[in-house]
């Protein structure tokens, strides 16, 4: 709930001295909390420490305090780190799920070509430092500078 107290319209005093205003505006915190963490799959874990999480949930749960916050963009510094297959699949429903659901931008980061190719509207690629594509994946993935820059010259990056 942190991320959201930005937004709070209580004082220090509403705090102290338990305010009706406090009281309801922290309820409706807590309810938001929940219902964002039951929409994650997380609600059974609100109680948990983030670090007891497996890794998976804890990114997760890194999205959910963004959102929290209210945003208009996610930053998603290579958020398939680490995860396997099963898991980046997951993440990916959860990416679209975020930038519909809550109508947010997401700009992503990534190595992971099949997250990338599978989510991105729009791709920027690359290769130290310089801009070598842009554009939808269906062009994207078919750069011959791409290709060859990422997986070599005789290859293609499958959709």
């Amino acid at each position: 709930m942190i991320p959201a107290y930005q937004h709070s319209q209580t004082n220090m005093l509403d705090v102290i001295l338990q305010t009706e205003r406090f009281q309801k505006e922290d309820k409706e915190l807590k309810d938001k909390a929940v219902a964002i963490l039951n929409l994650f799959g997380l609600d059974s874990n609100k109680h948990d420490l983030a670090s007891s999480l497996p890794y998976g949930s804890q990114r997760k749960l890194e999205i959910v305090r963004a959102l929290m916050s209210r945003p208009r963009m996610i930053l998603l510094d290579e958020p398939a780190a680490g995860m396997n297959h099963a898991e980046t699949d997951i993440l990916m429903k959860l990416i679209d799920q975020v930038r519909t659901s809550f109508g947010v931008a997401i700009l992503l980061i990534e190595h992971d070509m099949k997250l990338v190719m599978g989510i991105c509207e729009k791709i920027f690629v690359l290769d130290y430092g310089l801009k070598i594509a842009e554009g939808p994946a269906s062009e994207v993935r078919n750069s011959p500078k791409v290709i060859e820059a990422y997986l070599g010259v005789d290859q293609e990056l499958s959709p």
